[in-house]
């Protein structure tokens, strides 16, 4: 669910569409000035408003924020549970969820980008909230890696592999740069996907060895 931001506009879907206006256009102009030195006059001028409109769908520059940060998480529940069944218990469906994931952050690397540089600028309170939408996307892998593998994984284990794919996702768009150099997203994911299931055969093999799961 989105920040309940103050809106004096009644009509909601104007107003989804305008904020989602807003949104590019601020990630623009933070990537470029960061979010300090951004005014809220630039931040109406990069969304094409004028200021007296912006103040008609946010109430203060830190909004924005809070819009990045659910256009980024909503598009990611909304694609990959598109896609994506947590029930199901096999290598292709975790591929899947994987493959997708990866992609979102390709799509969305310059939202992703601001969001975390920008983090800090948000009060404690906005930056809960902004944990908490990324632990919901982290619950979406644990529940994929509890159905296919909680026979041989712990749930430590499981929360420390679903941190892993979070945080690969989001390497490739922090360290774009240099990753893009030596490999396409496609290389990328096939690769990440290989050290992955490496690792859960090697686990799984440690438990049949041994007949238990860690704790």
């Amino acid at each position: 669910m989105v920040k309940d931001i103050a809106s004096s506009i009644k009509d909601q879907k104007l107003v989804e569409k305008r904020r989602a206006e807003l949104q590019k256009g601020a990630v623009s102009l933070f990537k470029q000035k960061g979010f300090h030195r951004a005014t809220t006059r630039e931040i109406a001028q990069a969304a094409g408003f004028s200021i007296g409109t912006l103040y008609e769908y946010i109430r203060k520059k830190e909004d924005v924020l809070f819009l990045v940060c659910d256009a980024i998480y909503d598009e990611v529940k909304a694609r990959m549970e598109a896609v994506i069944d947590t029930n199901q218990a096999s290598e292709h469906a975790l591929y899947e969820a994987v493959a997708s994931y990866f992609q979102l952050m390709d799509d969305m690397q310059d939202e992703v980008l601001v969001l975390y540089q920008e983090l800090k600028a948000l009060p404690k309170d906005a930056q809960e909230y902004v944990l908490d939408k990324e632990m919901e996307m982290l619950a979406f892998f644990e529940r994929l890696l509890d159905n296919s593998s909680s026979e041989f994984l712990s749930t430590q284990q499981i929360n420390l592999i679903a941190h892993n794919i979070l945080i690969q996702g989001q390497m490739w768009g922090f360290r774009r740069w240099v990753m893009q150099k030596q490999f396409t997203l496609e290389t990328y994911t096939e690769e990440q996907f290989k050290l992955l299931k490496s690792q859960l055969d090697g686990l799984k093999a440690s438990h049949q060895s041994t007949g238990k799961v860690s704790s």
